[in-house]
């Protein structure tokens, strides 16, 4: 019998075999529908009784980093790092994801000059890991002035020598990331040439422009900005947009599937409201067709339904919202439109 299939007892309690591996399926299937709450808890229990599987820790590094439990993740990928488990690339790929996030840009040039000196770095990836590199360097050099030159100059208004953020020209999706999360703790002003033109633009990662915006709106930025996202194009002004996760159309709709699901089946709820944000946060700003919130609700039923493999399930959904099959299917393909953008820290 393999190891793992035989019977495991801790603290008296008896773990019967392929429980770890029926808790990584469902815990990995919370994580694909952005359910992080119950996918960490899942995969938590699944790492005690198999501490080494590389598939339950990648899943578990993932989970808490969606779920904004960045010191989770970063220490539990530097342990797998420490020990050799999983694809070594991939892993430091992941840990350098995650210092972007906290904004541990020593860490991340430590962490890339390690692996040039060991020459750990295949070639094909050479060029994109010295980029990082660089680009952290000149990050991490900034901020060690930016309180300084903050208390020295001033707060610099959008007239005076606009600095470049040149958004346009890095094309990993980490490089992206580190630059706009540096923003969030600093002053915009200086950027806001560059910012309104990557919201302006035809091209750009929707989640960027959310990430964007957001700044915006936490900056108190009061004059208009042009976005154009997903097709479609309007002007906003940031401090008077409402919080990403407070808006009312979204709440509605989360009311209604509450209604119809959080007692009868729970877990089916949370990943379905997990669907719910997550569209939502992609959309942002912008309100889409229909605006019928019971036809919203329809849709994300369904399509998490359809995720859950309960496809036998469907015919009713439309009467529970009291709207119709077409209308239904038509804001469910949009939803499935959606969820092929991918987030660019994954």
């Amino acid at each position: 019998m393999k190891k793992r299939d035989r019977i495991k007892q801790k603290d008296n309690v008896i773990f019967f075999p392929e429980l770890e591996k029926r808790l990584t399926e469902k815990g990995l299937e919370c994580l694909q529908m952005k359910n992080f709450k119950e996918a960490i808890r899942l995969l938590e229990e699944a790492k005690e009784l198999d501490p080494e599987n590389g598939e339950i820790l990648i899943g578990l590094v993932i989970a808490y980093f969606e779920a904004g439990r960045l010191e989770e993740a970063k220490i539990l990928s530097k342990e797998m790092l420490h020990h050799g488990i999983g694809d070594y690339l991939q892993m430091v790929d992941l840990y350098l994801t995650i210092l972007i996030q906290l904004h541990e840009y020593d860490e991340i040039v430590a962490t890339i000059e390690a692996l040039l000196d060991e020459k750990e770095i295949p070639p094909e990836k050479y060029d994109h890991f010295l980029t990082i590199l660089q680009f952290t360097k000149r990050m991490a050099g900034s901020r060690q002035n930016e309180n300084k030159s903050d208390m020295e100059e001033g707060i610099p208004l959008e007239n005076e020598s606009p600095l470049e953020l040149n958004l346009f020209s890095l094309q990993d999706p980490k490089e992206q990331l580190l630059l706009v999360s540096k923003l969030a703790n600093q002053n915009i002003r200086p950027y806001i040439h560059d910012i309104k033109a990557y919201l302006n633009a035809e091209s750009g990662h929707p989640f960027l422009k959310t990430m964007l915006l957001n700044i915006l709106k936490e900056q108190e930025y009061d004059r208009e900005v042009l976005v154009k996202k997903l097709g479609i194009e309007d002007s906003f002004i940031p401090a008077e947009l409402p919080e990403v996760y407070a808006q009312e159309r979204m709440k509605d709709i989360i009311n209604h599937l509450s209604t119809r699901l959080e007692n009868n089946d729970p877990i089916l709820f949370e990943n379905t409201k997990s669907l719910v944000e997550r569209y939502f946060f992609i959309a942002y700003p912008f309100l889409l067709d229909p605006n019928k919130a019971e036809v919203w609700a329809a849709a994300f039923h369904l399509t998490a339904l359809e995720y859950h493999g309960m496809e036998e399930d469907t015919s009713g959904v439309p009467g529970q919202y009291g709207v119709t099959e077409e209308e239904m299917r038509v804001a469910g393909a949009r939803i499935k439109e959606f969820e092929e953008i991918s987030y660019p820290i994954i």
